[in-house]
């Protein structure tokens, strides 16, 4: 088949690789009919060193079974399925609290380990606790909405959860990328009265108003910071959703946070330490977040996509084919699109 496959930074070729095959009696085997890809993956796009034998990239899709393990029991070939960034067995204790990124016998797509899903089809393992049934043709017009299940928009929720955002509070998104601006439908969908956009991108602004952002900063640094202060009263905000991982991103969210605040963070740190570690300390700020759980939020935003109270496939800007996938890195790093659909 047909795969995405990174050998470095920059590096990215569409190869012929071995077809994937049922391994586990817990492995299912998909046909992609929907993939994309992602903010996170510009991150081994411009740092990852150079191999022999690359990487097969992706890890959000959409598909069809097309066969399953002996002890596969909730799938069935012909099923159309979501598959979550990381697979989990949904059984453990983890994934029973709600936690699927920490399952014990689970892991992600797409690092090598096991086989990403910008290709032609994927192994999935733990198929039974990882990948979610849905109740439409692969051909059905909410195909982005439902594809953004796989992770922006789980991510998005996740960092809304971890800030507390509530009905009444207060809220800043720092990050105008696909999971930011679904940060921002999120946290309207829980109720916030204010939504405050940190970003630069004249599209990405505009969309954060139609999904519900109420004002806008395009500063950065202790401009930033001073701005969100002026539109809170000089308090700061109540929730901060970080979805950059950069140390600006992450001492910015601490700095605008109001005291007794809490920041979710979902943007993958590109640093070991977490900056501002004394006045979250001193302001009793709360920080938490990590990779999303997008398996255990399914359940709760799928409802909201099929009944159209949520679109968030409108981050994609871009449909490109399985060939086209290089130029699509292109793209996203250059900041000429949002986020790329790829039809294998």
């Amino acid at each position: 088949m047909r795969a995405t496959v990174m050998y470095g930074a920059g590096d990215i070729r569409i190869e012929n690789v071995p077809d994937p095959t049922v391994i586990e009696p817990s492995d299912a085997v998909v046909r992609v009919t929907r993939a994309c890809i992602c903010g996170s993956d510009l991150w081994p796009y411009k740092t990852l060193e150079h191999s022999e034998t690359g990487r097969v990239m992706g890890h959000e899709a959409i598909g069809v079974v097309e066969a399953v393990g002996a002890d596969v029991r909730t799938l069935k070939q012909g099923d159309l399925v979501v598959m979550p960034f990381a697979f989990s067995d949904g059984t453990c204790m983890f994934c029973h609290d709600g936690l699927h990124t920490a399952c014990v016998h689970g892991g992600f797509f797409g690092t090598g380990v096991v086989d990403g899903a910008q290709a032609e089809a994927v192994r999935v393992p733990q198929a039974d606790g990882t990948l979610f049934v849905l109740p439409v043709g692969e051909d059905d017009a909410l195909m982005p909405s439902l594809l953004t299940l796989s992770d922006v928009m789980g991510t998005g929720h996740h960092a809304a959860v971890a800030a507390k955002v509530g009905p009444g509070k207060t809220v800043a998104v720092v990050g105008d990328g696909a999971v930011g601006l679904c940060g921002v439908i999120a946290a309207k969908r829980l109720g916030a009265e204010q939504i405050i956009l940190l970003g630069r991108h004249a599209d990405r602004i505009a969309l954060a108003r139609e999904f519900g952002a109420t004002d806008i900063v395009s500063a950065r640094g202790n401009e930033a910071v001073e701005r969100v202060r002026e539109l809170t009263d000089g308090y700061g905000v109540h929730s901060v959703l970080e979805c950059v991982g950069l140390e600006q991103s992450e001492l910015t969210s601490i700095e605008i946070a109001r005291p007794g605040g809490a920041v979710g963070r979902v943007g993958v740190p590109q640093d070991e330490t977490m900056p501002a570690s004394r006045p979250a300390f001193y302001n009793n700020i709360s920080v938490s977040g990590g990779p999303a759980p997008v398996r255990a939020y399914i359940d709760e935003l799928l409802p909201d996509v099929l009944e159209g109270r949520i679109d968030p496939g409108r981050v994609f800007d871009r449909v490109i084919g399985l060939e086209e996938v290089p130029e699509g890195y292109r793209a996203m790093n250059d900041r000429e699109a949002i986020k790329v659909m790829v039809k294998p």
